[in-house]
């Protein structure tokens, strides 16, 4: 089996408490040691000067449009540029046409991950149904179909009723709940944060009180 020797790299990992500049010795998915290895002969040799060499990094929020959007982005193209970019996990937004807010959506992300053969791609569920705040989606549903965390996205859930049974119900399984906080009646018609630059523009701004509130109630709710 093939040795590679990846030389001259800044290797982090935080697990170990390591950060500087060694050589990673490689042999199939095994990393089989450390710095200088006299007894080892590599059949291939990286210079990764000036570069990270660290354990696979994981993205929380990306949005992969797919289905719906596939002109902006797909599972495919979006798992390959993380992979291209050493993100080798990525967890994707609902906010897909149609939303990801039952079962079968949610095992569509996973089949067509595994399609494409790149980063790890799990999908995040909706916490109400089309994302629209009315109804809560079908957590049960969404979880046994692998949602890893649930949240409407760039939407608001505005009822504090229907937040307050989300997270009642995601703590029964374990998931987390990703709150977009914002005051829809404070952030109405604002193009950009409220201050002074806004001020001097003559713009309508969006008060750092539009998402304070919201965060406010949904801890309250969480408690």
């Amino acid at each position: 089996m093939k040795l590679l020797r990846i030389t001259n790299g800044r290797v982090i990992d935080p697990a170990q408490n390591l950060d500087r500049v060694l050589d990673l010795w490689i042999q199939g998915e095994a990393i089989l040691g450390l710095g200088p290895q006299p007894q080892l002969i590599p059949n291939e040799v990286i210079d990764a000067a000036g570069m990270i060499v660290c354990p696979g990094l994981i993205d929380m929020h990306v949005h992969l449009r797919e289905p719906g959007r596939e002109e902006d982005e797909t599972i495919a193209t979006g798992s390959a540029a993380a992979l291209a970019g050493g993100v080798t996990t990525v967890a994707c937004m609902p906010n897909t046409e149609p939303p990801i807010d039952h079962q079968a959506a949610a095992e569509f992300v996973y089949l067509q991950a595994e399609r494409a053969g790149n980063a790890n791609v799990f999908p995040i569920g909706c916490i109400t149904k089309e994302r629209k705040g009315a109804e809560l989606a079908e957590i049960g549903g969404l979880v046994e179909g692998g949602a890893v965390a649930f949240t409407d996205d760039d939407s608001p859930v505005v009822s504090a009723d229907i937040m307050r049974r989300a997270l009642e119900y995601c703590r029964m399984f374990d998931k987390p709940v990703l709150s977009h906080a914002e005051d829809l009646e404070l952030t109405k018609g604002g193009v950009m944060h409220e201050g002074i630059e806004s001020m001097r523009l003559g713009l309508r701004g969006m008060p750092a009180a539009a998402e304070e509130v919201m965060i406010h109630r949904d801890i309250e709710l969480a408690r």
